[in-house]
């Protein structure tokens, strides 16, 4: 299984800290050139967004240019996954922290059921940030296996009910790509695209899997802050655009409710995240 990781051409330095994780792990990455928000031409980007005035540019409102050059870099990493013939693949960004049980999982794909077409590998958001989960299941590494599991850890997977950021480290299967490689516009940041059921159009098709205990953490929340965050300074300065798109996120936070409660009731459960050592 192909571990694609996107990397920013100036920062070498995120390319030299992903590569003294993986080679101890024994893993092999594929670095894939992510799009700069800062070097690339603005119109150009924007011709895969939904305009600002439409909608303010999507469910969530405008999107921020270093969310726009994300998304466009893992749509780089998914073009060369769909090229290659492999059946799933791994996608990492540069800030990404893989804990030591990462090599049990990501040398084979042996343990992804079939019908998973989506598997978030990452705990994003604060330590204890509840997912509710549904129709869990044990993994179970099948032989040949490339490595063992951490001692004492029992993985399994969940289906993702609710809300649950952050695309620094998932697993996506050949049908996911396409699916994803047939959007012509975007109107929201990956992260929601993927892993977002009160916004994504995509979600419910992509059906997306959340992996239990996670193996991966971003770096902001363990050291250094993403380079996407200097811009998005200025649409989270506090104001009536901040209050707008806040209420509206609320707003979807609610709408989808009524849902979960129902899933709840028929045996689904908010698990706390956490990554294991």
């Amino acid at each position: 299984m192909r571990l694609y990781l996107i990397n920013l051409a100036r920062r070498p330095d995120r390319l030299a800290a992903a590569l003294r994780q993986a080679v101890p792990l024994g893993l092999t990455l594929e670095r894939v050139e992510a799009v700069d928000a800062a070097r690339e031409d603005p119109g150009t980007v924007d011709l895969w967004f939904e305009p600002n005035n439409l909608k303010g540019g999507g469910p969530l409102g405008e999107i921020p240019r270093g969310d726009k050059a994300c998304l466009l870099s893992h749509r780089r990493a998914w073009e060369l996954f769909a090229a290659s013939g492999d059946g799933h693949a791994v996608f990492l960004e540069d800030d990404v922290r893989l804990s030591p049980s990462a090599r049990a999982l990501l040398t084979s794909d042996n343990w992804i059921p079939a019908d998973a077409a989506v598997v978030k590998l990452e705990h994003y958001g604060p330590p204890g940030q509840a997912v509710l989960l549904t129709q869990f299941r044990a993994i179970s590494m099948a032989p040949p296996r490339q490595a063992a599991p951490a001692p004492g850890e029992d993985f399994r997977m969940g289906r993702m009910l609710s809300r649950h950021t952050g695309a620094a480290a998932y697993i996506l299967s050949r049908g996911a790509a396409q699916l994803l490689l047939g959007e012509t516009r975007f109107d929201l940041p990956v992260d929601h695209l993927l892993f977002n059921p009160n916004n994504s159009k995509l979600f419910a098709r992509l059906a997306p899997w959340q992996l239990v205990p996670a193996i991966a953490r971003q770096e902001e929340f363990v050291g250094a802050k993403s380079d996407i965050e200097g811009t998005r300074t200025g649409m989270r300065a506090f104001g009536l655009t901040y209050a707008k798109r806040e209420l509206v996120r609320f707003g979807y936070d609610l709408k989808l409710l009524p849902r979960q409660i129902r899933a709840w009731l028929g045996g689904a459960r908010f698990i706390r995240m956490r990554t294991t050592g």
